[in-house]
């Protein structure tokens, strides 16, 4: 098998499985976690206040990462910058907006919402390693989409793509969208992470301070999480059960 056949056989593999990611993170990242709460020795940070700035550093980092995909979900065109995994969908290619200063943004996001859940661990080699795997993880996935928009979109997707840097953003080339930010599409696709991305905090706050037998919780992190999953199960039912948040024909 040529080389450029096997990388994108690997890439279809690892975009239909790239959700599994995450998981082998939190597991580790939880070990090396539960590691330093253990051994405060090991700990550089040597009070509650430096430790509750630091986590609210990494809380941050994290929601720039959701932010980011907030942004490109709510101005992408429908049938694009989804969430599916069986196989690619695109009806038309985004080329304006953060589509034109970088061409993965939603992966740039997902890299900073997961380094956010990294740095909890305290760990910095475990930082660099979680950094080079996650780009070498989605190098693969990357070039397979890039495969199949080359094919459908043609001369359209090289004249951007040679324009365009694949991660890191070219602020001077863009472009504003002309049409409306979709909400809609936000709270369809987005509620997931929000409450994922909190429920993630508010479980490393409580292992930390189980294992310290402190029990300092974070009553504020623990409202936002809880307020996430109820405003998942709303928009859930909203879903489903009305069409509120469908696109209009």
């Amino acid at each position: 098998m040529a080389l450029t056949e096997q990388m994108e056989s690997q890439g279809a593999w690892l975009f239909k499985y790239r959700s599994i990611l995450p998981l082998i993170i939190f597991a580790i990242g939880i070990i090396l976690f539960l590691i330093n709460e253990s051994n405060p020795e090991n700990w550089i940070l040597k009070d509650n206040f430096q430790e509750s700035i630091y986590e609210l550093s990494c809380l941050l980092v994290a929601f720039l990462g959701f932010f980011i995909r907030i942004y490109t979900v709510g101005y992408s065109r429908p049938n694009t910058s989804g969430r599916n995994t069986e196989h690619q969908v695109a009806d038309v290619l985004n080329t304006t907006g953060i589509y034109s200063i970088m061409r993965n943004p939603l992966y740039v996001g997902n890299f900073f919402m997961w380094l956010g859940i990294a740095m909890l661990t305290g760990n910095f080699w475990f930082i660099i390693a979680f950094t080079l795997f996650y780009f070498l993880y989605y190098e693969r996935i990357i070039f397979t989409e890039e495969q199949f928009l080359k094919n459908k979109f043609g001369e359209t997707y090289l004249e951007w793509a040679q324009k365009t840097p694949i991660i890191v953003p070219k602020l001077s080339s863009f472009k504003k969208v002309n049409y409306n930010f979709n909400w809609k599409k936000v709270l369809r696709q987005e509620k997931n992470g929000l409450a994922a991305l909190l429920i993630l905090f508010c479980l490393f706050d409580f292992v930390g301070e189980m294992v310290k037998e402190e029990k300092n919780f974070n009553e504020a992190l623990y409202f936002a999480g809880a307020a996430s999953i109820v405003f998942y199960f709303i928009l859930k039912f909203i879903k489903y059960k009305t069409n509120l948040l469908q696109d209009p024909q």
